[in-house]
């Protein structure tokens, strides 16, 4: 591909739909936002103003405009599987947010898609994978700084969801992250997984089970613990520390300042995802269209999405039953190699 600028399509205008307008318009470098859809027409329309694109009818209408090289799906969930199919058939590279689809089902069939087409075109948004903190500690486990992986804790919390949040959403919108970080981090498959309810904080709906204990098992005996609490009130905290046979790794509470006054220390937390965790949405936007550029794949891949997806998926046959449930290990084409 020429060094012109890649021109991207954005399906989705939502909160993140929105962040990844501005970032691929203005925040890297090698890009701009040709074409954008969502189903608020007017808020498409006033997004496409401020940087020069054109709003679509539809979402296929992206997808096939000739002036859409690669596309951003930031859809609702229910239709990433449908949308990343049809960018596949028309060799059109996408980033496409997480989950790459609710069921493995559908994952399934957007990993043989691409592999009928005979070149990876899919990357899954799993951004923490391009946050300098995660990577630190990845470099620390590979290069034997900590021995062998034995433990692996996760904190995931955030200060509040609204009252439609169910129990298994935990497992699908919040711990998917904590899944493919723990993948990634590991290098190898989880096999099992069990959820634990606890006592209750009086701040989530009845009907939710918050915070929520996940025990993930990984094939070569490594445990990993997430703790999921959606309604910790005070800030959104994400932690993750590595125990290893000779030594620790790990990722602590990200603060964003801190002042002495009055004999107390003062500390400003990160209030939702969209601030932890833009630096690592930047770095991310950044490599994919710089992989755009090279032709060659970058992150997570549509493989990697399955491999999430199916974890997921029995963590919420656990949250049903509150029974273990094995995963089974899905066989790696040569084609992810």
């Amino acid at each position: 591909m020429s060094k012109e600028p890649v021109r991207v399509g954005i399906i989705g205008c939502g909160n993140i739909g929105a962040d990844h307008v501005d970032r691929v318009a203005n925040q890297v470098s090698g890009s701009r936002v040709t074409a954008l859809f969502d189903v608020d027409t007017a808020r498409a329309q006033e997004l496409a103003r401020h940087v020069g694109a054109v709003a679509l009818a539809t979402a296929s209408e992206v997808i096939n405009h000739p002036e859409v090289d690669a596309i951003i799906i930031a859809s609702p969930g229910e239709f990433h599987a449908s949308l990343t199919l049809e960018c596949i058939a028309v060799g059109k590279p996408v980033l496409c947010e997480k989950p790459l689809a609710p069921t493995v089902k559908e994952c399934e069939e957007v990993v043989a898609a691409e592999q009928s087409a005979g070149r990876r075109l899919v990357q899954v948004g799993f951004m923490r994978r391009n946050d300098v903190g995660y990577r630190h500690m990845k470099e620390n486990l590979d290069a034997g700084h900590i021995g062998d992986a034995l433990l692996l804790h996760c904190e995931h919390r955030n200060p509040d969801v609204p009252d439609s949040f169910t129990s298994e959403m935990s497992m699908t919108d919040s711990v998917i992250h904590e899944i493919d970080t723990a993948r990634w981090l590991l290098g190898e498959e989880i096999v099992r997984v069990r959820v634990i309810s606890g006592k209750q904080t009086p701040n989530a709906a009845a009907h939710l089970n918050d915070p929520q204990l996940v025990i993930l098992e990984s094939e070569s005996g490594v445990l990993i613990s997430v703790e999921v609490f959606v309604n910790a009130k005070y800030g959104y905290d994400v932690r993750c520390e590595i125990v290893g046979s000779n030594g620790v790794t790990s990722l602590g509470s990200q603060d964003l300042g801190q002042y002495v006054s009055n004999v107390q220390r003062n500390v400003t937390m990160p209030g939702n995802w969209r601030i932890r965790f833009g630096d690592a949405y930047r770095a991310e936007i950044q490599d994919w269209i710089n992989g755009v550029h090279a032709d060659e794949p970058r992150g997570a891949s549509a493989f990697d999405g399955l491999c999430a997806t199916a974890v997921a998926q029995a963590a919420v046959r656990a949250v049903q039953s509150g029974q273990p449930v094995d995963v089974p290990k899905p066989n790696k084409p040569a084609f992810y190699a």
